[in-house]
């Protein structure tokens, strides 16, 4: 009889604050800013705009600006996700049955009198379909602030493609601002795996990167060399996932050819060529790792798949892109 499978532990929710013990009094959020934010609110009124308050963050005690600012001034991130329109119509109608504009974007100052927003593409859109003329955002003076797109994007919920796609894009916009270490952008990339299925999906839209999301965070780590070099480095992982797909593509093609048919066949073909599922080692090396799967997909033959084994695989289908 074979032994009981071992229960994970449940994992440890943050335990919440005691009551009122962080942050600013309601009545310390005013005084004299720095000369930082006032030089930013003087740019603001210079690009046509007007500071509605200056403040002080209640959480964190940090400076930061509401506003009004011209909308033709006011842009997204160049990293971020693109538009969903179907998303922009659904609160362009909202906010126009309101006739309200109750939620202020986040925007940083950026170059040539622009200011970007790393969370309010979808709001700015909707704005503008409606034909505003400003829209209020909280103006803060950290620029770093708008790399924080993940953390800070609510509006509507990223699919994996859209979080890769933001984060890429976000780390080829560093590489050429300076040469820090990737792995000192843990908390803007969030996961480094998403660095290198970004890569792929920039190769090819098409790509099935949920298919293989489980395999990369066990082996694919933030790396210690700067972010231009290691960008070269996620470029050759990238190159050897989109070979592993087209190798799992042509799999569930002859599968589907012997009339086998299910939304998972692809789930299917990727379990059967990982071995990480068997493997204790909680960071395997990547390539070793994903050249053993390359190898175990180049041998895989459909002829040995029988239509029961299909029918009795689990896990989500490859569709979530």
């Amino acid at each position: 009889m074979p032994a009981p499978k071992k229960k994970r532990p449940a994992k440890k929710s943050k335990k919440a604050a005691a009551a009122k013990t962080r942050g600013l009094d309601a009545l310390k959020l005013s005084g004299a800013a720095p000369a930082a934010v006032q030089t930013l609110a003087r740019r603001i009124e210079e690009d046509g705009g007007e500071v509605l308050a200056t403040y002080r963050d209640p959480l964190g005690g940090r400076w930061q600006l509401l506003a009004s600012l011209p909308i033709d001034i006011v842009a997204p991130t160049p990293y971020q996700r693109d538009l969903s329109e179907t998303h922009v119509a659904r609160l362009a109608d909202a906010i126009d049955k309101l006739d309200r504009f109750l939620d202020p974007i986040v925007a940083v100052a950026a170059p040539e009198g622009q200011y970007w927003s790393p969370n309010g593409h979808h709001r700015l859109g909707a704005m503008r379909q409606l034909g505003a003329k400003a829209i209020v955002a909280l103006v803060v003076p950290e620029p770093e602030v708008a790399h924080r797109i993940l953390a800070l994007n609510t509006e509507k919920a990223h699919n994996l493609r859209e979080r890769s796609l933001e984060v890429a894009r976000l780390a080829l916009a560093l590489s050429e601002m300076d040469d820090r270490p990737e792995k000192s952008y843990a908390e803007e990339f969030e996961e480094a795996a998403l660095i290198t299925l970004g890569l792929c999906y920039m190769e090819n839209g098409r790509f099935s990167g949920g298919a293989y999301h489980s395999i990369l965070k066990r082996c694919d780590q933030f790396l210690g060399a700067k972010l231009p070099a290691a960008l070269d480095t996620r470029r050759a992982r990238a190159a050897k996932l989109l070979e592993l797909n087209e190798h799992v593509n042509e799999a569930v093609k002859k599968l589907k050819e012997r009339g086998l048919e299910s939304p998972y066949l692809k789930a299917f073909v990727v379990a059967r060529i990982n071995h990480l599922r068997f493997v204790k080692d909680k960071t395997p090396d990547f390539d070793d790792a994903v050249d053993k799967i390359l190898g175990a997909a180049r041998r895989f033959n459909p002829a040995n798949v029988k239509a029961d084994q299909v029918a009795r695989s689990g896990g989500a289908p490859s569709s979530e892109e």
